[in-house]
């Protein structure tokens, strides 16, 4: 394969579901060039409560169907597939794949003053400590409080992430650690970032937001540039997206929130890879 045909290639990302277009986002707005294909596992949303077998089978499938779509690299942008999964894939696979939960634990540890840490996300994501081991690795000293809220995953795939149910549930979940000296939050599952601003009103000014989204784009603009993957074309980039279920409302709600216009999105049969 030519090098200007792998630099063209596109990015697979994937998620459980709508939350990795946060990702997506943020490699369209830092990696202008690069072509994506996006898959959503809508038909088994949402993966915060499957079991680490299943997370991993999940991932090996949507690997090599998005390797059908000729992809140089992969963005897992799932926490919980990162935590379950990631050190598995990458072992099996001969591409670049990252995750999600690094970079975030890293923009963190960089930013805490008084090295305390709070991280909200999946039942899954908040047992696996994947976090705290990350956070750890780079200063042992830091104080890690998690907490599960796997009600927010529901609320935004049901367009709800402004209403005020939605707040009362993020009180519910987070009153608590409201009252800890945490003063840098993790959202450590992408479906988060569209309740940003309701959690930094319920938080205030003085605790500081981590969106791993942003960092995992920064991550992959690396990755790119030190392995002569870097797409330099300056014409437009081509986006494709796919998902195992409910094209339809993921058009709607991709479109919503895409510097894009998303106008169709085709549906796979994932079980078949």
């Amino acid at each position: 394969m030519s090098q200007e045909i792998i630099n063209t290639a596109p990015i697979g990302v994937f998620d459980s579901g709508v939350g990795g277009l946060t990702v997506a986002r943020e490699i369209m707005r830092q990696l202008p060039n690069e072509n994506i294909v996006y898959f959503g596992d809508t038909a088994r949303v949402p993966y915060g409560s499957k079991s680490k077998d299943n997370i991993i089978r999940f991932s090996r499938q949507i690997i090599r169907f998005l390797k059908t779509k000729n992809v140089k690299a992969v963005v897992i942008a799932c926490n919980t597939a990162s935590a379950l999964a990631l050190e598995t894939v990458q072992k099996e696979t001969d591409l670049p794949i990252l995750g999600v939960i690094v970079p975030g634990a890293r923009a963190a540890v960089q930013e805490t003053r008084n090295n305390c840490i709070g991280i909200v996300g999946t039942e899954a994501t908040i047992r696996s400590e994947t976090y705290n081991k990350e956070i750890h690795k780079l200063n042992p000293d830091i104080k890690v409080i998690g907490k599960p809220c796997p009600l927010f995953v529901p609320l935004v795939e049901e367009g709800f992430a402004k209403h005020s149910i939605t707040k009362e549930v993020i009180d519910i979940y987070l009153s608590e650690m409201k009252k800890t000296d945490i003063d840098t939050m993790i959202l450590g599952c992408t479906h988060y970032p569209l309740l940003r601003s309701s959690i930094r009103e319920y938080f205030g000014e003085s605790v500081h937001i981590v969106n791993p989204a942003y960092e995992t784009a920064m991550d992959l603009k690396k990755v790119l540039a030190e392995s002569g993957m870097a797409n330099p074309s300056e014409g437009e980039a081509s986006y494709e997206f796919y998902v195992s279920d409910a094209a339809e409302k993921f058009t709607k709600f991709a479109d919503s929130i895409l510097p894009y216009d998303v106008t169709t999105t085709k549906e796979v049969n994932i079980e078949e890879y």
